[in-house]
């Protein structure tokens, strides 16, 4: 192959590429197992639309991580709204308060004595500054012509591939674009083709809604530079008094095939092309972002010159081995997890467990005049197609309860975090990596009181653990501002960090009402995470050098924060529930108290994970484990309030909102792990009732929590009716305020657009599937068995460094394999239904086990 070629120059040198078997499918085909992987990939998975994007969340997300794009798949125009994960305003802040401290005396004696709503006042004195504001990069826009009729229209999101290719019918040509985000080579990339020759002609362009200036060279390249606002935006501060801000760079680089093709320059800020039989889009860009903690003014990066060596690179290849790359390396990710699900009528379901009895509310299934417009021209346009719109099916879900469907929402959230979170980019933030408004909801800030972390739910255990790379470098950078915070605003040692922050690693408190700023549990409980992954990894280097010390310096802040009060126990003072009130004994809204339920589930959490590392480690004689085992025992227990349900607060204050859209009381059972059936039933009746008062209706996110709460419950019926409670279209003309649904692209609503229930409802789908401990792994423990009679799954994680394929029939285990590829594992026991195995696992060896958990086979890896 002429590596030499130009980009799109593919005649004489196609590519033949060829897949590498995912380890799981390896598997599964040594066992015998029918599904292969060409039976698998038969099975389409496309988010398929029939008519172009009328909104935002009717658009295509395509991403590598840090660049991404909103295809929207215009005929007569046709729009790229772009995105690079650095595109910040502001720059580094002061996240201290000196003032803090002599607040946070004077509310810890209002709610000593019992003031709250009097504490709930005071604390506002304790908020910082509000985050920075995520930016979008701009638009590639196409324009083709007016009033073109057009036929046989289709828009696809493959998601074995990562491409959108959008298909219409112009007389007799038909013309096709293509678009992938490349990871390998950091470019998007778009090709545009007819089926007959010099029938391909359009005008295109680079806006941005930021500071900019767009030249064009050499009648193929339009560079688009500008920068950021340097500070948060305000209604009435002038532009010219920001600072700097974050600079950019877009190139938009066009190379043409036809003898007979004309580029011409348009207004120097536009190209005109003519008459070609096809072209190729390439789209490099980057920022002058050095890092959290360098002033934008002060960055020696050049975007220019990383944006033109960028593109430098992905010129040198001809579309064929840009594909090829792309696809290796995303497929390598994507296809090691895939799962197959079957309806049938037949079966009812047989164990009840606690709580199955109940009913569930009864759901509206009107739908808006939207969502019938988009099913109207999706049936009339793909009438005879074996892949019916996405749209249509959301609409009909209710009915036909699709399997189909399901299987496509969870490979969505593992598409989504593959294509938003990779080793060196940004965190994924409130919207992942898209963005079309200079101010979006809620800033696109991520909030670590649950969306962040239900961000990175799915990467463990749907076997995606390197694209939580991301996070913990945050993680680290957040440790570094949070030391400060700490020492100043609170006086105590290790990091803190609150309820959002930003690409600068924001740790204060957020700007306003105490009942979201005030909630310093935000780093402990990113901090869980850094455990979680060593104990389904088992990577002791990890735990060495990157988990224990970021642990470790969490837990002395909360040694510190946690306060001998006038009660019998350690206090957290002043707690919150996150973002809900409660109703004070004199009558009176109030937020603030003490020692919260989920206060408490966290640092429990935390403190449990510092002492099994240090054993690990060999660090149990430490002053920090020694203080924390002499803590535990003084913290206060999770307790039961007068109506049956997990109290709150650390008093059964009333609850002014009982369908309230979190539910931060029950982290114990999940994310957390110090409540389960088996442990704790009591509690987790408690929590079974907590989650009927409480409701099914809420955002997205909630639903997603909701779902997992239930499999911990093993409560196959309501876990179920989360699903069914998600899967409902959202008209984006008509949002209604923490409704939940999808949109037509499937991105997941609070309203508006939150990305964090994509990536909490695969997480949720695994916990029916699999459940692990470290020593103890269960197999199907929430399977809706009359939903779902016949199905497989292969490549889940679980904890203790195993790989799972599990596959049933007849609503039952029919066989499971399992494996561990590192050095080690920590798996005793094998669970189904009331069956227990004690098993050994050894490293390298596959084990073959039948229904009644017997281990039939094994054989090297």
């Amino acid at each position: 192959m002429d590596c030499d070629r130009d980009c799109g120059s593919d005649a004489g040198a196609e590519w033949v590429w060829v897949r590498r078997p995912a380890e799981a499918e390896a598997v599964a085909a040594a066992a015998g197992w029918s599904a292969a992987a060409a039976d698998e990939e038969a099975r389409p998975l496309k988010v398929v639309f029939a008519s172009p994007a009328r909104y935002f969340t009717d658009a295509s997300p395509i991403g590598n991580g840090r660049l991404g794009a909103m295809v929207w798949g215009g005929v007569e125009s046709e729009r790229l709204q772009l995105n690079h994960d650095t595109l910040w305003t502001g720059g580094p802040g002061n996240y201290t308060n000196p003032k803090a401290p002599a607040v946070l005396s004077k509310v810890r004696s209002l709610v000593d004595n019992g003031k709250y709503p009097e504490a709930t006042a005071a604390a506002y004195d304790l908020s910082g500054d509000q985050t920075q504001v995520y930016q979008p990069l701009g638009d590639i826009n196409l324009i083709f012509g007016k009033h073109i009729k057009h036929t046989n229209y289709k828009r696809e999101l493959d998601l074995h591939t990562a491409t959108v290719n959008v298909t219409y019918t112009v007389g007799e040509v038909l013309y096709s674009r293509e678009h992938f985000a490349s990871n390998p080579h950091q470019v998007i990339v778009t090709k545009i083709s007819a089926n007959k020759p010099g029938n391909i002609s359009f005008t295109v362009s680079l806006t941005t809604p930021l500071d900019h200036k767009i030249r064009v060279t050499d009648a193929n390249e339009i560079i688009m530079e500008g920068s950021c606002p340097g500070e948060r935006p305000q209604k009435d501060n002038n532009a010219s008094d920001h600072p700097s801000g974050i600079k950019f760079c877009a190139i938009l680089y066009l190379h043409t095939n036809g003898a007979n093709s004309k580029m011409e320059v348009i207004k120097d800020k536009m190209l005109k092309l003519d008459g070609a039989d096809s072209v190729v889009l390439l789209l490099a860009a980057a920022t002058s972002f050095e890092g959290p903690f360098i002033k934008p003014s002060e960055s020696k990066l050049d975007p220019a010159v990383s944006a033109f060596m960028t593109l430098t690179v992905a010129r040198s290849m001809s579309y064929s081995q840009l594909k090829a790359y792309h696809m290796d390396d995303y497929q390598s990710l994507f296809h090691r997890v895939s799962l197959q699900l079957s309806q049938g009528s037949n079966y009812q379901l047989g164990d009840n467990r606690i709580g199955q009895s109940a009913q569930a509310g009864s759901q509206d299934a009107t739908v808006s005049n939207y969502a019938f417009l988009i099913a109207d021209c999706t049936r009339s346009a793909v009438l005879n197609d074996s892949v019916k719109p996405t749209v249509d099916r959301i609409i009909t879900f209710k009915e036909n309860e699709d399997p189909s469907l399901v299987e496509l929402l969870f490979q969505f959230g593992r598409y989504l975090l593959i294509s938003c979170s990779r080793p060196g980019t940004q965190i994924s933030n409130l919207q992942g990596i898209w963005s079309n408004d200079p101010s979006p909801p809620w800033d696109a800030a991520p909030h670590p009181n649950i969306n962040l972390q239900m961000n990175y739910w799915p990467a463990l255990p749907c076997n995606l653990s390197e694209c939580q790379g991301p996070l913990f470098d945050f993680i680290g950078s957040l440790s570094v501002n949070g030391a400060k915070t700490a020492k100043v605003n609170y006086e105590a040692s290790g990091w803190v960090s609150h309820q959002v922050t930003d690409l600068w690693a924001k740790t204060s408190p957020d700007a306003g009402d105490p009942v979201w700023a005030l909630w310093p549990m935000g780093g402990p409980w990113l901090a869980t995470h850094l455990w979680e992954h060593y104990n389904f990894t088992l990577d002791e280097q990890f735990l060495w050098k990157t988990a224990y010390p970021l642990l470790e310096g969490s837990a002395s802040f909360l040694l510190d924060w946690l306060i001998q009060g006038h009660r019998e126990y350690l206090e957290t003072n002043p707690s919150t529930s996150p973002e809900h009130y409660f109703i004070a004994p004199d009558g009176k809204k109030a937020c603030v108290s003490y020692s919260t339920t989920m206060d408490m589930s966290i640092i429990r959490e935390v403190f449990s994970a510092v002492i099994l590392s240090a054993d690990i480690l060999g660090k149990s004689d430490t002053d920090v484990v020694q203080r924390i085992k002499k803590a535990l025992p003084n913290l206060p227990p999770v307790k039961v309030a007068r109506d049956g349900t997990i109290m709150e607060w650390a008093q059964d204050f009333q609850d002014p909102e009982v369908h309230h859209r979190h539910v931060s009381h029950l982290f114990g059972l999940y994310p957390g792990h110090t409540m389960s059936l088996e442990q704790t039933p009591d509690l987790c009746k408690a929590v079974a009732n907590s989650l009927y008062k409480r409701g099914n209706e809420g955002p997205g996110w909630s639903t997603s929590w909701k779902m997992a709460l239930w499999a911990h419950l093993h409560n196959s019926d309501h876990a179920y009716k989360m699903i069914l409670q998600l899967i409902t279209l959202v008209d984006p003309e008509h949002e209604v305020s923490r409704e939940g649904g999808l949109y037509s692209n499937l991105f997941t609503a609070h309203p508006p657009f939150q990305i964090d229930a994509n990536f909490g409802f695969p997480a949720a789908l695994s916990e029916m599937l699999v459940q692990s401990t470290g020593t103890d792994l269960y197999l199907l423990p929430v399977l809706p068995r009359n939903k779902w009679p016949h199905g497989c799954v292969k490549g889940l994680k679980a904890r203790g460094g195993v790989t799972v394929n599990i596959s049933w029939k007849e609503g039952s285990l029919h066989e499971a394999l399992m494996w561990s590829s590192s050095g080690q594992n920590s798996l005793a026991k094998l669970h189904y239904g009331d069956q227990t195995a004690t098993i050994s696992i050894s490293s390298g060896q596959v084990y073959r086990f039948s229904r009644d958990l017997k281990c039939l086979k094994t054989w090297p890896l």
